[in-house]
């Protein structure tokens, strides 16, 4: 396959450990090839390198060695082609719901000199905006508190906004952290249904950093294990891809009772959360037919 949506080879990220005195690797010689549409989930210990890896492929970070590219290309700053949605609501709490939804938009388009100097224009740009941001608002039921601010809202509507103002802008690919582990047990199911019915509907590329391994096996077409947990036979440290699954190949209402749902998770938490496993680079596990195979060991990255 040729336009993968993400494609990392051999990615490094390190931070500067002031403990240590030195700069101590986080992801060590990460490969992945993610296909324009899939809905990735990716799990892993504390301290992996989930959120990192997510940053890197928003383009809020840059990698230390290695190459990623997003759509054939190298990540440029943060664009309209990749949404963000992070646990904590990213809402402007002194505007209202339906201007939150439209920000981006406006950001986008209007500059300083047309909002003051050429006010019809604005007006006109900016009555076109809220049109397309009320279909949105209907589009995640919230088209009756388009005039209220967040603070009015529930925490799973204000999860609903924020997912409306990153789809607004039609994002190639959709990145998600932790989206939903603020959220109670019942609110968080009925928002897992409905990025089902999105995903199904738009068909972005999702990359959805989770720490709930079954929110990871229910949704995901394909679940990426990240750990620091395997052994490291050159000494090095950092955070690999040691399992690369294939999701459960059921219609959604069948997947909680579908033998390999249990199985998936008793495989993640074998492989990636087992600090006394330690797993051998060459027992990885791949089954997702994207997973890459295992890089020379000439290539992994040490301390």
């Amino acid at each position: 396959m040729g336009d993968w949506a993400v494609e990392a080879r051999g990615v490094v990220q390190r931070y500067w450990d002031d403990k240590l005195g030195r700069e101590r690797t986080i992801l060590n010689a990460v490969d992945l090839t993610l296909a324009p549409g899939e809905f990735a989930s990716v799990v892993g210990p504390s301290g992996c390198g989930k959120s990192t890896f997510l940053r890197l492929i928003l383009g809020a970070e840059r990698a230390k060695a290695g190459r990623l590219s997003i759509f054939g290309h190298p990540p440029e700053e943060p664009n309209r082609d990749r949404g963000i949605v992070y646990q904590r609501y990213s809402l402007f709490p002194n505007l209202r719901v339906i201007e939150n939804v439209i920000f981006g938009l406006e950001l986008e388009d209007v500059n300083f000199l047309m909002k003051w100097l050429w006010y019809p224009a604005f007006r006109k740009k900016h009555r076109h905006f809220l049109k397309i941001g009320h279909e949105y608002l209907e589009r995640v039921g919230l088209g009756e508190h388009a005039y209220k601010f967040p603070h009015q809202l529930s925490g799973g509507q204000q999860q609903r906004v924020a997912i409306a103002q990153a789809l607004i802008m039609k994002p190639r690919i959709l990145l998600m952290d932790e989206p939903f582990g603020a959220l109670d047990p019942g609110t968080r199911g009925e928002l897992q249904e409905w990025l089902l019915n999105i995903h199904a509907e738009h068909r972005p590329t999702i990359f959805f950093v989770t720490h709930d391994l079954e929110e990871a096996v229910y949704l995901s077409s394909r679940i990426i294990v990240l750990s620091q947990f395997h052994a490291h036979p050159d000494g090095g440290e950092g955070a690999q891809i040691v399992a690369d699954l294939a999701g459960i190949d059921a219609p959604r209402e069948a997947r909680k009772a579908h033998p390999g749902y249990r199985q998936t998770i008793e495989t993640m938490l074998r492989y990636g959360f087992d600090k006394k496993s330690q797993v051998r680079p060459e027992e990885f596990l791949r089954t997702h037919r994207d997973a890459l195979p295992l890089r020379e060991a000439a290539h992994a990255v040490s301390a």
